[in-house]
């Protein structure tokens, strides 16, 4: 468990490294969730942990897809201050074109009873900020921003 105190201090960031497995979702939200805190509102906070099972899910479902699955994980780090929220997931899949990929799946009729394909647009609706980038060490960084206003007392 995360302690307290260090969530007083904001703004604060945890990393989480988890396998590459669909099971490793339970730890990832429950990590998630022992970082809230209560300046940030409940709409937000459940937004952002949809975003983050939701890019989780799509690193192992398909970045992963085609990787032997042995020492593979999957890399999370959130970052939170006053005003914004920050999810970083990293994979070692190949990269894609984040933008071409929302293009094709916005010009698509969406299936509502399909089992998956929905996940970036869930993302990206949900996200302030958001980016897919090849990183120096052969990674892939998907980044989701959430901004919200401080709560006046």
């Amino acid at each position: 468990m995360i302690e307290i105190q260090k969530l007083e201090s904001i703004p604060y960031t945890h990393q989480r490294r988890v396998p590459s497995s669909l099971t490793a979702l339970v730890d990832v939200l429950s990590w998630f969730a022992e970082l809230a805190h209560p300046f940030i509102p409940q709409s937000i906070w459940l937004r952002c942990q949809l975003a983050l099972a939701e890019g989780f899910t799509n690193a192992v479902r398909h970045a992963h897809k085609n990787l032997p699955p042995e020492g593979l994980f999957v890399e999370m780090k959130v970052r939170v201050s006053e005003t914004q929220i920050i999810l970083l997931i990293w994979d070692y899949g190949p990269p894609f074109d984040l933008r071409q990929k929302l293009e094709q799946i916005s010009a698509k009729t969406v299936d509502k009873n399909a089992g998956g394909g929905r996940g970036l647009k869930l993302i990206q609706d949900i996200a302030d900020e958001l980016s897919y980038e090849r990183t120096e060490d052969n990674r892939n960084c998907l980044k989701i921003v959430k901004y919200w206003q401080p709560r006046t007392t």
